[in-house]
């Protein structure tokens, strides 16, 4: 089977995460898509200290209606930080038969030299990269680190790159949504409403709980409206 791994904190998971999903899904005609809850995120400390069981509850919650995604605890089954590499790897171990491809936007590509290990990560599977706002690619291989970009080819006419291994990164242009989970969490705590951002449900649950109440009303950018 061909499977889409898509990782993150999901603090609140909402509709631009979707949207991802499905984009690279269509794209690279993937069978399933598995939404990772980072247990202990690595790259910054977890705004409001939000349990890994409200986070995953909340992506249950927004893939209930999509046949084709489920949700991995596996992060939360092993101790220490959440590094991709890790988890990728474990994916591989249970189902050495599935093709594995890791998705990430294409804001997260920008920084992946700066992610643990990340040069084994394009050795263990394929990457497709979503478009983000404001983070068009425009030439694939110079955008990699300098120590990885001599294992890697640019198809002229894709734009895929293909890596020594035989592992290839895909590049998906599509709608993007600008949302901002800090933004959501700030709304939220303001008991306004957050509904245009993320799926009915999470929204209910995340009012009835009063989930993120305790959270610092940091201002951010303004949302826009999403079409």
């Amino acid at each position: 089977m061909r499977i889409g791994l898509l990782g993150g904190s999901f603090n609140p998971i909402h509709n631009a995460h979707l949207r991802i999903a499905g984009e690279a899904q269509g794209a690279c005609r993937l069978d399933r898509v598995i939404f990772i809850p980072a247990a202990d995120p690595p790259h910054k400390p977890l705004a409001g200290d939000i349990s890994f069981e409200i986070r995953s509850s909340m992506v249950t919650m927004a893939i209930a209606g999509h046949p084709d995604f489920e949700m991995s605890t596996v992060e939360a089954e092993r101790p220490g930080k959440s590094y991709s590499v890790d988890t990728i790897r474990a994916f591989r171990e249970r189902n050495p038969g599935d093709e594995l491809f890791f998705i990430i936007g294409g804001d997260s590509f920008l920084e992946i030299g700066t992610w643990h290990r990340y040069a084994e990560i394009f050795r263990q599977c394929n990457l497709i990269v979503v478009e983000r706002p404001g983070c068009q690619i425009h030439n694939p291989l110079e955008t990699l680190p300098d120590a990885i970009r001599g294992a890697f080819q640019c198809d002229a006419q894709t734009g895929s790159l293909t890596h020594e291994c035989g592992t290839s990164v895909y590049f998906v242009t599509g709608s993007p949504l600008e949302l901002s989970s800090t933004e959501i969490r700030r709304l939220a705590a303001a008991d306004a409403d957050i509904t245009r951002y993320v799926p009915s449900d999470v929204a209910a649950y995340i009012s009835q709980q009063r989930i993120y109440h305790q959270c610092p009303l940091k201002k951010t950018k303004q949302l826009k409206r999403q079409h």
